[in-house]
């Protein structure tokens, strides 16, 4: 039982990995930050992308 003990705890205090794992949540979060700017603008970025080719297009050469 001692032993399950001490291996719990020595798991409980390693931090191997950490710095691993912190930068996922980050990349995560802002995967997630740029889900919801591009569904909340989303139609509007592609108006304004549509309606610049268009005035690109219709430019005298």
């Amino acid at each position: 039982m001692l032993k399950l003990l001490a291996k719990i705890q020595a798991f409980r205090y390693d931090e191997r990995g950490a710095t691993a794992i912190e930068y996922g949540l980050i990349a995560a979060g802002i995967a997630v930050g740029i889900s919801v700017v591009v569904f909340a603008f989303g139609d509007d970025l592609a108006s304004l992308f549509t309606d610049m080719s268009t005035k690109v297009q219709e430019r005298p050469s």
